[in-house]
């Protein structure tokens, strides 16, 4: 082998090397903003979520303190029941609604924070094929 193969090999060696440290560094960083961007989306729907939290437990104690109210005016035993009776239905019915809604937003939250990451894991495969 004469000084200019070697050279030409070890050239072709060092091109090669060069390029897939480029690829490497490039994915890198790719990835590295797809979690940031995942993180900083999950940190706003905990926020969002936690809102939501903070209005259903305003309008349960509002509820409750209207009940609390309600039965300050109760003269019978008859009244007491009904008075109850359709303070829980509506309860139930608050609390219903309230699970409902927040495991929906839970799910968007979930989803909203996971696309970035999964662009980023299709756009590596569309690189990759």
């Amino acid at each position: 082998m004469t000084d200019a193969t070697a050279r030409k090999y070890a050239e072709k060696g060092t091109a090669q090397a060069k390029e897939t440290i480029e690829r490497a560094t490039a994915a890198s960083q790719e990835a590295a903003q797809a979690v940031q961007s995942t993180y900083s989306t999950a940190a706003q729907g905990v926020q969002e979520y936690s809102a939501k939290v903070i209005e259903f437990t305003r309008a349960n104690t509002n509820a409750t303190f209207d009940y609390a109210k309600e039965l300050v005016g109760v003269t019978s035993p008859s009244e007491f029941i009904e008075l109850s009776t359709r303070h829980a239905g509506q309860q139930f019915r608050a609390l219903t609604d309230q699970t409902t809604e927040l495991a929906a937003l839970a799910q968007k939250v979930t989803n909203r924070a996971a696309e970035p990451l999964r662009a980023s894991v299709a756009s590596a495969f569309s690189k990759a094929g």
